[in-house]
């Protein structure tokens, strides 16, 4: 996964301002350090999204984000 792809999935998901503020504030239960810093330590993108969206309950349909009409 990519890191513009990472950052595409919070905020579809919560929304731009309010997945900035959780990728900056929220600490991952499993990680123990919040997603932006989980990124910067090099941990995988896609364990940093999985354990997001474990944290806040995301639904597994919603979990590869939004469906692009033509892709």
């Amino acid at each position: 996964m990519r890191l513009s792809e990472f950052r595409q999935l919070i905020e579809d998901e919560f929304g731009e301002a309010k997945g900035e503020w959780i990728a900056h504030s929220h600490v991952i239960g499993a990680l123990g350090v919040t997603a932006d810093v989980a990124v910067d330590t090099g941990v995988d993108l896609r364990d940093v999204w999985e354990q997001l969206c474990i944290d806040f309950s995301v639904p597994e349909e919603r979990r590869l984000g939004k469906d692009e009409p033509g892709f």
